[in-house]
Protein backbone atom coordinates (compact mmCIF):
# COMPACT_ATOMS: atom_id res chain seq x y z
CA UNK A 1 0.00 0.00 0.00
CA UNK A 2 1.12 3.59 -0.71
CA UNK A 3 -0.52 6.93 -0.14
CA UNK A 4 -1.95 8.77 -3.13
CA UNK A 5 0.55 11.64 -2.73
CA UNK A 6 3.42 9.11 -2.77
CA UNK A 7 2.07 7.52 -5.96
CA UNK A 8 1.76 10.94 -7.62
CA UNK A 9 5.28 11.85 -6.53
CA UNK A 10 6.73 8.61 -7.92
CA UNK A 11 5.07 9.04 -11.31
CA UNK A 12 5.84 12.77 -11.57
CA UNK A 13 9.50 12.13 -10.80
CA UNK A 14 9.72 9.28 -13.30
CA UNK A 15 7.83 10.93 -16.18
CA UNK A 16 8.71 14.59 -15.48
CA UNK A 17 5.55 16.20 -16.92
CA UNK A 18 6.54 19.64 -15.65
CA UNK A 19 9.28 19.78 -18.29
CA UNK A 20 6.83 19.53 -21.19
CA UNK A 21 4.24 21.73 -22.82
CA UNK A 22 1.33 19.37 -23.49
CA UNK A 23 -2.23 19.43 -24.82
CA UNK A 24 -3.70 18.37 -21.48
CA UNK A 25 -3.04 18.42 -17.73
CA UNK A 26 -0.65 15.61 -16.79
CA UNK A 27 -0.64 13.89 -13.42
CA UNK A 28 -3.57 13.63 -11.03
CA UNK A 29 -6.82 14.53 -12.84
CA UNK A 30 -9.37 13.15 -10.37
CA UNK A 31 -8.67 12.55 -6.67
CA UNK A 32 -9.99 9.37 -5.09
CA UNK A 33 -9.05 7.32 -2.03
CA UNK A 34 -6.08 8.37 0.08
CA UNK A 35 -4.68 4.83 0.32
CA UNK A 36 -3.72 2.92 -2.83
CA UNK A 37 -3.52 -0.86 -2.63
CA UNK A 38 -4.15 -1.76 -6.28
CA UNK A 39 -3.58 0.19 -9.49
CA UNK A 40 -5.21 -0.38 -12.87
CA UNK A 41 -3.45 0.58 -16.11
CA UNK A 42 -5.05 1.25 -19.49
CA UNK A 43 -4.60 3.32 -22.63
CA UNK A 44 -7.68 5.53 -22.17
CA UNK A 45 -9.98 6.43 -19.28
CA UNK A 46 -13.23 5.42 -20.95
CA UNK A 47 -16.39 4.59 -18.99
CA UNK A 48 -15.89 0.89 -19.75
CA UNK A 49 -12.30 0.99 -18.49
CA UNK A 50 -13.32 2.79 -15.29
CA UNK A 51 -16.06 0.24 -14.61
CA UNK A 52 -13.64 -2.65 -15.19
CA UNK A 53 -10.97 -1.06 -12.99
CA UNK A 54 -13.55 -0.74 -10.21
CA UNK A 55 -14.60 -4.38 -10.60
CA UNK A 56 -10.95 -5.41 -10.23
CA UNK A 57 -10.65 -3.50 -6.96
CA UNK A 58 -8.41 -0.70 -8.21
CA UNK A 59 -7.90 2.38 -6.05
CA UNK A 60 -6.17 4.28 -8.87
CA UNK A 61 -6.22 4.23 -12.66
CA UNK A 62 -3.14 5.27 -14.66
CA UNK A 63 -3.66 6.01 -18.37
CA UNK A 64 -2.17 7.67 -21.43
CA UNK A 65 -5.41 9.42 -22.40
CA UNK A 66 -7.13 11.06 -19.44
CA UNK A 67 -10.52 12.75 -19.42
CA UNK A 68 -9.42 16.39 -19.62
CA UNK A 69 -7.85 18.06 -22.66
CA UNK A 70 -6.68 21.61 -23.17
CA UNK A 71 -5.92 23.91 -20.26
CA UNK A 72 -9.29 25.59 -19.74
CA UNK A 73 -12.16 24.56 -17.43
CA UNK A 74 -14.49 22.02 -19.03
CA UNK A 75 -18.18 21.47 -18.18
CA UNK A 76 -18.75 18.01 -16.70
CA UNK A 77 -21.52 17.05 -19.12
CA UNK A 78 -22.10 14.19 -21.55
CA UNK A 79 -19.50 11.42 -21.66
CA UNK A 80 -17.00 13.56 -19.73
CA UNK A 81 -19.51 14.01 -16.92
CA UNK A 82 -20.24 10.29 -16.84
CA UNK A 83 -16.57 9.37 -16.62
CA UNK A 84 -15.91 11.88 -13.84
CA UNK A 85 -18.99 10.70 -11.94
CA UNK A 86 -17.90 7.07 -12.21
CA UNK A 87 -14.45 7.85 -10.85
CA UNK A 88 -15.86 9.81 -7.91
CA UNK A 89 -18.54 7.22 -7.21
CA UNK A 90 -16.00 4.38 -7.17
CA UNK A 91 -13.38 6.41 -5.26
CA UNK A 92 -10.79 5.81 -7.98
CA UNK A 93 -8.03 8.33 -8.56
CA UNK A 94 -7.23 9.06 -12.20
CA UNK A 95 -3.67 9.83 -13.25
CA UNK A 96 -2.92 10.59 -16.89
CA UNK A 97 0.38 11.11 -18.70
CA UNK A 98 0.19 12.03 -22.37
CA UNK A 99 3.42 13.24 -24.02
CA UNK A 100 5.52 12.17 -21.00
CA UNK A 101 4.45 8.58 -21.69
CA UNK A 102 5.18 8.92 -25.41
CA UNK A 103 8.78 10.04 -25.12
CA UNK A 104 10.17 8.37 -21.99
CA UNK A 105 13.40 6.49 -22.89
CA UNK A 106 12.51 3.42 -20.81
CA UNK A 107 8.72 3.16 -20.41
CA UNK A 108 7.62 5.30 -23.35
CA UNK A 109 5.36 4.26 -26.21
CA UNK A 110 8.12 4.91 -28.74
CA UNK A 111 11.51 4.16 -27.17
CA UNK A 112 10.08 1.29 -25.18
CA UNK A 113 8.57 -0.31 -28.28
CA UNK A 114 11.73 0.20 -30.36
CA UNK A 115 13.85 -1.47 -27.66
CA UNK A 116 11.47 -4.40 -27.29
CA UNK A 117 11.48 -4.94 -31.06
CA UNK A 118 15.27 -4.95 -31.04
CA UNK A 119 15.94 -1.84 -33.10
CA UNK A 120 19.47 -0.47 -32.69
CA UNK A 121 21.27 2.90 -32.82
CA UNK A 122 18.28 4.69 -31.33
CA UNK A 123 17.99 8.50 -31.45
CA UNK A 124 15.23 11.04 -30.70
CA UNK A 125 12.94 11.82 -33.62
CA UNK A 126 9.67 13.57 -34.37
CA UNK A 127 8.80 16.98 -33.03
CA UNK A 128 5.66 17.87 -31.08
CA UNK A 129 6.00 21.56 -30.36
CA UNK A 130 9.61 21.94 -29.23
CA UNK A 131 10.02 18.35 -28.06
CA UNK A 132 11.08 15.20 -29.92
CA UNK A 133 8.64 12.54 -28.78
CA UNK A 134 9.48 9.75 -31.24
CA UNK A 135 12.47 7.55 -31.96
CA UNK A 136 14.49 6.49 -34.98
CA UNK A 137 16.97 3.67 -35.41
CA UNK A 138 18.01 0.65 -37.45
CA UNK A 139 15.93 -2.48 -38.03
CA UNK A 140 17.75 -4.24 -40.94
CA UNK A 141 14.86 -6.40 -42.15
CA UNK A 142 13.13 -7.14 -45.42
CA UNK A 143 9.85 -5.31 -45.96
CA UNK A 144 7.86 -8.47 -45.22
CA UNK A 145 9.90 -9.30 -42.12
CA UNK A 146 9.42 -5.77 -40.85
CA UNK A 147 5.66 -5.88 -41.42
CA UNK A 148 5.42 -9.20 -39.56
CA UNK A 149 7.50 -7.83 -36.69
CA UNK A 150 5.18 -4.84 -36.32
CA UNK A 151 2.00 -6.92 -36.51
CA UNK A 152 3.30 -9.44 -34.00
CA UNK A 153 4.44 -6.79 -31.53
CA UNK A 154 1.38 -4.55 -31.71
CA UNK A 155 -1.11 -7.41 -32.18
CA UNK A 156 -2.78 -5.41 -34.95
CA UNK A 157 -2.81 -5.66 -38.77
CA UNK A 158 -0.60 -3.14 -40.55
CA UNK A 159 -1.80 -0.72 -43.20
CA UNK A 160 1.18 -0.40 -45.54
CA UNK A 161 1.98 2.08 -48.27
CA UNK A 162 5.01 0.65 -50.14
CA UNK A 163 8.18 2.69 -50.44
CA UNK A 164 11.11 2.23 -52.78
CA UNK A 165 13.45 -0.06 -50.80
CA UNK A 166 13.42 -3.86 -50.69
CA UNK A 167 15.19 -3.81 -47.32
CA UNK A 168 14.28 -1.62 -44.38
CA UNK A 169 17.34 -0.32 -42.57
CA UNK A 170 16.53 3.11 -41.12
CA UNK A 171 13.19 3.38 -39.35
CA UNK A 172 11.27 6.02 -37.38
CA UNK A 173 8.34 5.65 -35.00
CA UNK A 174 5.83 8.01 -33.39
CA UNK A 175 2.84 6.38 -31.72
CA UNK A 176 -0.74 7.61 -32.08
CA UNK A 177 -1.93 9.85 -34.90
CA UNK A 178 1.37 11.18 -36.23
CA UNK A 179 1.03 10.34 -39.91
CA UNK A 180 1.90 13.93 -40.92
CA UNK A 181 5.42 13.42 -39.56
CA UNK A 182 6.17 11.25 -42.60
CA UNK A 183 7.60 14.37 -44.27
CA UNK A 184 10.00 14.86 -41.36
CA UNK A 185 10.94 11.19 -41.62
CA UNK A 186 11.69 11.53 -45.32
CA UNK A 187 13.94 14.55 -44.67
CA UNK A 188 15.92 12.47 -42.18
CA UNK A 189 16.44 9.72 -44.75
CA UNK A 190 14.47 6.85 -43.21
CA UNK A 191 13.27 3.87 -45.23
CA UNK A 192 10.10 3.34 -43.17
CA UNK A 193 7.91 5.45 -40.91
CA UNK A 194 5.61 3.82 -38.34
CA UNK A 195 2.67 5.38 -36.54
CA UNK A 196 -0.81 4.50 -35.32
CA UNK A 197 -3.65 6.13 -37.26
CA UNK A 198 -3.72 7.89 -40.63
CA UNK A 199 -5.79 9.82 -43.13
CA UNK A 200 -6.20 9.88 -46.90
CA UNK A 201 -3.32 12.26 -47.82
CA UNK A 202 -0.62 9.91 -46.50
CA UNK A 203 -1.17 7.48 -49.38
CA UNK A 204 0.15 9.85 -52.01
CA UNK A 205 2.64 11.48 -49.63
CA UNK A 206 4.36 8.16 -48.91
CA UNK A 207 4.51 7.29 -52.61
CA UNK A 208 5.89 10.68 -53.58
CA UNK A 209 8.43 10.65 -50.76
CA UNK A 210 9.43 7.02 -51.48
CA UNK A 211 9.06 6.08 -47.83
CA UNK A 212 7.39 2.91 -46.57
CA UNK A 213 4.48 3.89 -44.34
CA UNK A 214 3.04 1.54 -41.72
CA UNK A 215 0.00 2.27 -39.53
CA UNK A 216 -0.79 -0.13 -36.67
CA UNK A 217 -3.70 1.63 -34.98
CA UNK A 218 -3.72 4.57 -32.56
CA UNK A 219 -4.74 2.40 -29.62
CA UNK A 220 -2.33 -0.45 -30.38
CA UNK A 221 0.71 1.81 -30.73
CA UNK A 222 -0.06 3.51 -27.43
CA UNK A 223 -0.47 0.31 -25.45
CA UNK A 224 3.29 -0.37 -24.89
CA UNK A 225 4.02 2.61 -22.63
CA UNK A 226 1.22 1.90 -20.19
CA UNK A 227 2.22 -1.78 -20.03
CA UNK A 228 5.88 -0.93 -19.42
CA UNK A 229 4.90 1.62 -16.78
CA UNK A 230 2.73 -1.00 -15.09
CA UNK A 231 5.68 -3.39 -14.81
CA UNK A 232 8.03 -0.67 -13.55
CA UNK A 233 5.64 0.67 -10.93
CA UNK A 234 4.57 -2.75 -9.69
CA UNK A 235 8.19 -3.78 -9.20
CA UNK A 236 9.43 -0.59 -7.54
CA UNK A 237 6.43 0.12 -5.30
CA UNK A 238 5.54 -3.54 -4.66
CA UNK A 239 1.88 -2.94 -5.41
CA UNK A 240 -0.80 -5.08 -7.03
CA UNK A 241 -1.34 -3.93 -10.61
CA UNK A 242 -3.93 -4.96 -13.19
CA UNK A 243 -4.21 -4.29 -16.91
CA UNK A 244 -7.54 -3.22 -18.45
CA UNK A 245 -7.69 -4.06 -22.15
CA UNK A 246 -10.19 -2.55 -24.58
CA UNK A 247 -11.22 -4.08 -27.89
CA UNK A 248 -10.39 -0.92 -29.83
CA UNK A 249 -9.39 -1.47 -33.49
CA UNK A 250 -8.69 2.22 -34.19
Amino acid sequence: MVSLPRLCQFLDQLLAPALLQDFCPNGLQVEGREEVRAIAFAVSATAAVIEKAASLGADALVVHHGIFWGNSPQPLVGSLGRRAALLLEKGISLLAYHLPLDLHPEVGNNWGAAKEMGWSELEPFGTAGKTKIGVKGVAALSVEQFRKQLESYYRHPATHVPGKTAMIERVALISGGAYKNIEEAAKEGVDAFVTGSFDEPVWSLAQELNVHFFALGHYATERPGSRLLQARLGKELQLKTVWVEEDNPF
